[in-house]
């Protein structure tokens, strides 16, 4: 201490005092201009844009979160608290005692509080972001006077691979509270962050290679880039003049800690934005691919490869006027709920069989993606076909389902034409709207169907098809039957097997996924900045039901992206009906029935967390379990999306043992 007050006052310091990692922080906080009576630190961000600051480093926080929920319940008594900070030093994310968090506020060691070192002096998170190593700091030796009470121990995040630092992990405590281990305990904790983000990045660049082999078939291309999220090189084929094609090169202008989304802005002058294709893994995106030209075809439109289907405008998840070469796999499906889950793992099992399929699901939800993912491969399964049976007249159906010869009616064609059968023959035929076959029609395709023969309007020679049936509808068809509407005998051929496809209220957890996912991939598409939705915004897309499902949500977002150059999303830029929700109580979703004992814990476990706003502290104390017990069971049902960042931090009152 009396070291300090010499060093602050000018008076010279006699040398061994401090060490020599608190004697170089003191003189950086000097030269920054720090101001050593400073008592707290400065909030940088809070609300909306600390809820940005989080998304800019959505993967930081994705690989810290199982220790984080860990860190909840082994720091909950210990005095001692784990931050998470960004490259800069703000902190993102807090866990541990509650007692000390409640006295870290006071110097404002908290969310959104910069904790850099030209901000607020010698102190753990900045000091280990200046010397880009473990650094301790114990009470007298912090630079402002407000923080010398507590002691801190950090260590840098690195990006696996690379120099490049992401953040900080802090255990910060009272000095009665201190641990010897506090520093061994932020570096294994930053080391076990890195290796999940070791992990995550193979499968990223997994998926990017993917994306590579999709493309590499366009004979219009004269070079093909696939970036990771740093914009470092992963893969390079063909010739690009002008650019470093060596493994690991970055290309210029796109600098680690940009969005994704401002790629397109930032590529140098000899690449173009229409060449970039941006790649996403699980709805999140992950780097891009630069497609160059070959100069004498000019530029391609542009697409984006991504984990959903690519389709033209107008579709339930489509972003693009040229779809990707790859329109199936169920991979490409954007989802993160268990009712998709559901939906998926059951399609998965019928895809691999030549049956027929019945996809039953509300309009906008995206059942011919599902039909795309069962379908699979064109080159593997033959072509894909399809026909909305209620966007024709009654007397056009035929035609277009059977074909016709010439002359067979007024205004066939004079050389006749296949039908949708023949077309999709050795493949799949798609039949949209079922429940909208006219009756009479209804034998013929049951026929066609059992002996795999068709007829062209106006011809009696048979013609043999070998064609796998998926059938989608909006409609209950037993009560279509039931009503008269629709064959029985066809009702049962064609329900061989069947997918419920979800609609959107049901998969909540999607929403917001759903709501990045268009956000960016219609910004790229129109050429528009991409929009920020805050957390009133956020809750009140949560808060609505949807009738339009998909379709709805994406139609939304190409409106709100525009109609406003602002940043942010205004709630009163949405529209009556969905504010009107807010207001509303939620209709309560029916949940699927227990089939289990197991079932039945995991069910009563997610309206716990629920009814608690995603707080396991209280959940626990609701279900009458310890809340280690009720972690394990979170990990074991993988609940953790359910669980509020903050949540577990509260103590006050013991939980009753398991």
């Amino acid at each position: 201490m009396e070291a300090w007050e010499r060093f602050v006052t000018g008076q010279e310091v006699v040398a061994g005092c401090v060490s020599k990692h608190v004697w170089s922080s003191w003189q950086r906080s000097r030269r920054h201009g720090v101001e050593p009576a400073t008592r707290l630190a400065p909030i940088a961000v809070a609300g909306d844009g600390l809820e940005q600051l989080r998304l800019r480093n959505q993967m930081l926080m994705a690989a810290a979160k199982g220790l984080f929920m860990t860190t909840a319940h082994l720091l909950a008594r210990s005095g001692s608290i784990m931050l998470l900070t960004d490259a800069q030093g703000v902190v993102l994310e807090m866990a541990g005692d509650h007692g000390t968090m409640a006295a870290a506020r006071d110097i404002r060691l908290i969310e959104g509080g910069n904790w850099n070192e030209g901000v607020i002096g010698t102190n753990g998170i900045g000091t280990a972001l200046a010397m880009r190593t473990p650094a301790q700091v114990h009470t007298t030796e912090h630079f402002c006077s407000g923080i010398k009470l507590w002691v801190c121990a950090a260590a840098p995040i690195f990006m696996p691979g690379t120099d490049q630092i992401l953040g900080v992990v802090d255990i910060s405590c009272p000095p009665a509270s201190y641990q010897v281990n506090n520093l061994a305990l932020a570096v294994a904790s930053a080391r076990q962050i890195e290796a999940v983000l070791a992990e995550r990045i193979s499968q990223e660049h997994r998926r990017l290679l993917e994306a590579c082999l999709q493309m590499s078939g366009r004979a219009d291309s004269q070079a093909l880039l696939a970036l990771d999220r740093n914009a470092c090189l992963v893969h390079s084929s063909g010739n690009a003049p002008g650019l470093d094609l060596r493994q690991g090169a970055r290309v210029a202008g796109l600098e680690p800690g940009h969005c994704i989304e401002d790629w397109a802005r930032r590529l140098p002058e000899n690449l173009r934005s229409e060449w970039l294709h941006p790649v996403t893994l699980n709805g999140a995106f992950i780097g891009g691919l630069l497609m160059v030209p070959k100069s004498s075809r000019g530029t391609p439109k542009s697409v984006v490869v991504a984990d959903s289907e690519t389709k033209t405008p107008g579709h339930e998840w489509g972003v693009s006027s040229t779809p990707i070469p790859d329109k199936g796999g169920f991979a490409k499906l954007v989802w993160n709920s268990r009712a998709m889950h559901t939906a998926i793992e059951r399609a998965q099992q019928v895809s691999a069989r030549r049956v027929p399929v019945l996809i039953q699901g509300e309009t906008g939800v995206g059942k011919e993606l599902f039909a795309r993912a069962i379908h699979g491969d064109d080159e593997r399964n033959g072509p894909f076909v399809t026909f909305n049976c209620g966007a024709t007249t009654k007397e056009l159906i035929g035609s277009e389902l059977f074909g016709h010869v010439r002359g067979a009616f007024t205004g066939a064609t004079n050389e006749g034409r296949a039908g949708r059968f023949e077309l999709a023959h050795g493949g799949t035929l798609c039949l949209d709207e079922i429940g909208e076959l006219p009756l009479d029609l209804q034998p013929v395709l049951l026929r066609v169907l059992e002996e795999g023969v068709i007829y062209r309007l106006g011809d009696g020679k048979p013609r043999h098809v070998n064609v796998r049936l998926l059938a989608m509808t909006n409609r209950d068809l037993l009560q279509e039957v039931e009503a008269g509407r629709f064959r029985r005998d066809l009702y049962h051929r064609i329900n061989v097997t069947r997918v419920r496809v979800p609609p959107l209220r049901e998969r909540e957890r999607d929403i917001e996924l759903l709501m990045e996912h268009f956000n960016l991939q219609l910004s790229l598409r129109h050429g528009v900045p991409v929009r920020h939705f805050g957390p009133e915004v956020r809750a009140a897309m949560r808060a609505y039901s949807w009738p339009g499902n998909v379709r709805e949500l994406r139609n939304l977002v190409e409106s709100l992206l525009l109609t406003s150059d602002q940043d942010a999303v205004l709630l009163s830029e949405l529209p009556e009906e969905l504010l009107a929700a807010i207001d509303q109580p939620q209709v309560a979703v029916q949940e699927a029935p227990v089939t289990s004992l197991e079932e039945g814990e995991r069910l009563a476990i997610v309206r716990a967390i629920k009814d608690c706003q995603g707080n396991l502290a209280k959940a626990a104390r609701a279900l009458g379990v310890s809340r280690s017990t009720l972690y394990r069971k979170v990990e074991r049902y993988r609940l953790e999306d359910l669980v509020r960042p903050s949540a577990g931090k509260e103590s006050d009152s013991p939980n009753p043992s398991s």
